[in-house]
């Protein structure tokens, strides 16, 4: 069993969905009738109200306040009111520690929102040492009172008293729901017989009703906020963290395969070098041998596919040159048309294939007929 705050704080994460229940002694409830009116006016008149009854300066108090019903043309609103050094005195424990609450409310609230969320309903339960009651209408808290006592003699002052507090704020004094925490059981008919009306049970809520009432003061939301943008730096800085720690374990894994994949090609390599230096040297005798057993490169298959591309009786072949992979062909012909055809044709030659063909302008003589040279190289 918890039995503190430093216990409680003890457990908690730092992104825990904290909610603080505030115990009755800690708060001033009060409940008006207001003009119903612009709602966005309703935060000042409220604090004007409070302000009367408070021994604080408006500084010095968180204030909230909840409309839970409007009749007549008047809202009826219930308010709160905390002091801020009150309330970091007793949160320490949790801001010290970097817990700041989302929601700030009150206990007595969200038992009352829990069991009777609507209706009047008298609220009787243990707040550490102490015997509280509160008054609820529709879940919000009306009016609260530390009881003296639990002996007889003191309910039987104290509940009249609080029933009537209650008349003198226009609360009726009746009260359809009256809740008995558990563990004053040993109270309920000495309750039943003072309100006239039989106590009901109830335990701990787990967890309570959602509440509206927040009372987190303007210095806890900064410090929230600040808390919050820390926590999300250090998740993008976590995560980033993270990203590059991947990409350097994902650079060393490359890293480490292409040391293991060169090193099994070098293997590979030096395991089928004398195999390749045969294929080399194999393919260089027949390269060399190639002119000599290739029919392609046979001087009179060549002078034949020659005597083939002739355009034109004009044409006179006047020195042949050949050696191992390349030939030369000069020549002249009686204009430089003929020249530039005979070359076009040896290029279209299917037996010429295996050569490529160039040839530089034709020189002209004296008598206009071309000389030209055409060389063809392997391709």
């Amino acid at each position: 069993m918890i039995s503190n705050l430093e216990e409680a704080a003890d457990l908690l994460k730092i992104d825990d969905d904290l909610v603080f229940g505030l115990p009755i002694s800690s708060v001033l409830a009060q409940r008006f009738r207001l003009p119903t009116i612009d709602p966005s006016e309703f935060p000042e008149m409220v604090r004007l109200q409070i302000e009367k009854r408070l021994p604080y300066s408006a500084e010095e108090v968180t204030t909230d306040f909840e409309v839970f019903e409007q009749e007549n043309g008047e809202s009826i609103v219930s308010a709160v009111a905390v002091s801020n050094q009150h309330l970091d005195e007793i949160a320490a424990p949790l801001i010290d520690r970097g817990f700041i609450p989302r929601q700030v409310t009150v206990y007595a609230s969200q038992r009352g929102s829990t069991h009777v969320p609507q209706g009047r309903a008298l609220l009787i339960y243990p707040e550490g040492e102490a015997l509280v009651s509160a008054i609820t209408e529709n879940g919000r808290v009306t009016l609260t009172r530390t009881l003296e006592g639990i002996g007889r003699e003191m309910l039987q002052s104290d509940l009249p008293q609080l029933a009537l507090s209650a008349e003198l704020q226009g609360i009726p004094a009746s009260f359809p729901n009256v809740l008995l925490d558990e563990t004053c059981y040993e109270l309920r008919d000495m309750v039943h017989e003072i309100v006239d009306r039989r106590p009901e049970l109830v335990g701990t809520e787990t967890p309570p009703a959602t509440v509206k009432l927040n009372l987190l003061p303007e210095s806890w939301r900064e410090l929230r906020a600040q808390i919050v943008r820390r926590a999300e730096w250090k998740k993008r800085l976590i995560w980033a963290a993270g990203a590059y720690a991947g990409i350097i374990l994902l650079f060393l894994a490359y890293l480490i395969y292409a040391r293991i994949h060169i090193a099994y090609l070098e293997r590979q390599i030096a395991h089928d070098a004398p195999q390749t230096d045969f294929i080399k040297a194999a393919d260089a005798k027949w390269k060399a041998l190639g002119p000599a057993i290739d029919t392609r490169y046979y001087p009179v298959e060549i002078l034949q596919h020659l005597q083939e591309s002739l355009p034109s009786p004009d044409i006179h072949i006047t020195a042949y040159n050949q050696s191992a992979r390349q030939i030369s062909i000069d020549g002249e012909a009686t204009s430089a048309a003929l020249a530039y055809q005979f070359a076009e044709k040896l290029k279209k030659n299917e037996g010429l294939r295996i050569f490529e063909f160039t040839m530089s302008d034709p020189r002209i003589l004296p008598n206009n007929h071309a000389q030209f040279r055409i060389e063809g190289r392997p391709k």
